[in-house]
C-alpha cells in the first residue's frame, strides 16, 4: 500500500477487510476458538463482529482503551494509554479471550487492554489486530512477538472504510 501522489494515505477497501478477516479466522480457528472476543472502541469493533461472525462466537465486548487524542492522519499520542470503564468487560474468569483492533501503532493499546482483560480472570489472552503500523512501533518485542494474529504490516498510516479520510 502506498501514499497517494496528494500525500494521502491508502485507504483499505471492504474487500481487503472480508479478506484480513477470513484470514484470520483461520488461524484463529486452526488454534481454537475463543469463547469471548473483545473489541477495542472505536476502531477494533467492527473487526471484532466481522471476526465474531467467521468464528461463530455469539460472545463479543467492549472496552474503550484510547491513545490517541485525536481522530486523522498520525493523531498525538497520549503519555499512555487511557482506560475508560474497565467494568465493561464483565467477569472473564477462565475464559479464552481474543482481543481485536483495527490497527497496532505503537503497540501499547493492545498491552494495556491485555492487561485488563487478565485482570478481568481471563484465562488465556491473545490479540488480533487487522493492520500493524511498524513505522509507529515501540514495544521491547517485534510485532510478530507481541501480537498473536497480525493481517498487514505497513510503515505508515492507513484509512479503513468505516473511517472517513
Amino acid at each position: 500500500m502506498n501514499v497517494a501522489d496528494d500525500g494521502t494515505p491508502p485507504m483499505l477497501g471492504w474487500d481487503a477487510i472480508t479478506a484480513t478477516a477470513d484470514r484470520i479466522a483461520d488461524e484463529v480457528r486452526a488454534d481454537s476458538v475463543p469463547d469471548v472476543l473483545v473489541g477495542v472502541l472505536r476502531g477494533g469493533v467492527i473487526p471484532a463482529v466481522l471476526l465474531a461472525h467467521a468464528l461463530a462466537v455469539r460472545t463479543v465486548r467492549t472496552v474503550e482503551v484510547l491513545h490517541t487524542t485525536a481522530d486523522g492522519v498520525d493523531a498525538v499520542k497520549s503519555a499512555a494509554p487511557q482506560v475508560a470503564n474497565p467494568a465493561s468487560l464483565g467477569d472473564l474468569t477462565g475464559a479464552d479471550v481474543l482481543i481485536v483492533d483495527d490497527v497496532a501503532g505503537s503497540g501499547d493499546t493492545l498491552a494495556r487492554t491485555v492487561e485488563l482483560v487478565r485482570d478481568a480472570g481471563a484465562a488465556r489472552t491473545r490479540t488480533a489486530t487487522f493492520v500493524c503500523n511498524v513505522g509507529n512501533w515501540r514495544r521491547p518485542q517485534a510485532p510478530g512477538q507481541a501480537l498473536t494474529y497480525i493481517g498487514t504490516v505497513v510503515d505508515g498510516w492507513v484509512i479503513f472504510p468505516w473511517e472517513r479520510a
